[in-house]
């Protein structure tokens, strides 16, 4: 087995320190494993520069992820590397959608058994990377309305039920009461979907399938299908609203008239301002945004395929 270099947070709790010593012990009874916390992008930069040929271990969430793909994507290295994931996040959509284990040790297991496979990536027109999930309007409302609640709910659970992942929905209920819908112009490759005249509650673009802690926003969404999954929620009546959200907590929700899904390569969406947010990070305002598939963008160690 090749050398690991693992990544951690610096900032991480101790909960997740004691969390990650399960996986490093299963790592460390088959392989050497060095273990690299960074608090910044600088730490982090470093740490890539001196990784060498070693196998790179994300211990963390998608925001963690986020910040090793986008570094690796700046360094032009992306391509030439082949990741894994400990998922230590309170969200894990992108392990949930990929079939990573979310126990430690299982995962670790992974890491050390399972194959690598290219995953796709998104990218925008200036560079930055999106790598389970973006979007706009009432869904970045709700991601930071959600990430409170999630807080809150996920001290909240019994054995293996845990509510913390009722903060997505939790948070799009509340942004349903006074939501951002914006008019904007949406086009999906080339292809003008949705006009000014049509105002939109949210607009997501999906490489993953689950967003919030696995709120299933774009169920079809695969990282390996070289697709782009979209869905358009035009539920922008106080009744329709709620019957998104009602939806959207069963998972139903592209069964409405009012909600648009299709694939493509390339989104753009431009108009009223909005705010984005992308792999739970919400920036913005913006009043222009374009996303691209870039397919097959690095290697990810994934739990491996079962014979059909």
């Amino acid at each position: 087995m090749e050398p690991l270099l693992v990544i951690k947070n610096s900032d991480a709790g101790t909960a997740d320190e004691e969390t990650l010593e399960r996986g490093l012990a299963v790592l460390r009874a088959r392989t050497s494993v060095e273990v690299a916390g960074t608090s910044n992008p600088g730490e982090l930069n470093g740490v890539l520069h001196r990784a060498g040929s070693r196998r790179i271990v994300v211990a963390g969430g998608d925001g963690s992820l986020h910040a090793v793909v986008s570094a690796l994507h700046r360094r032009n290295e992306l391509a030439e590397r082949t990741l894994a994931l400990l998922p230590l996040g309170t969200g894990n959509d992108f392990a949930r959608g990929n079939g990573i284990p979310l126990d430690v040790e299982e995962a670790a297991r992974v890491v050390l058994s399972g194959e690598a496979r290219p995953v796709d990536l998104i990218v925008d027109e200036v560079g930055e990377v999106v790598v389970n999930s973006v979007h706009v309007g009432a869904g970045a409302q709700a991601s930071r309305r959600g990430s409170r609640w999630k807080e809150r709910l996920g001290s909240v659970g019994y054995q293996k039920v845990n509510l913390g992942k009722l903060g997505y929905p939790v948070g799009a209920a509340l942004a349903a009461f006074r939501p951002p819908f914006v008019r904007l112009h949406v086009e999906v490759d080339g292809c003008s979907i949705v006009g000014f005249d049509q105002p939109v509650l949210m607009v997501a673009v999906g490489n993953g399938s689950s967003v919030g802690g696995g709120t299933d926003l774009v169920p079809d969404a695969d990282t390996e299908d070289h697709r782009l999954d979209v869905m358009i929620s035009r539920s922008v009546g106080p009744l329709a609203r709620f019957g998104y959200v009602a939806g959207l907590v069963r998972g139903r929700h592209p069964e409405r008239d009012d909600v648009i899904s299709l694939r493509g390569r390339e989104v753009s969406v431009s108009g009223e301002e909005f705010w984005c947010a992308a792999d739970g990070e919400v920036y913005g305002p913006e009043r222009r945004r374009t996303w691209r598939l870039e397919p097959a963008a690095y290697s990810m160690v994934l739990p491996r395929r079962r014979p059909s």
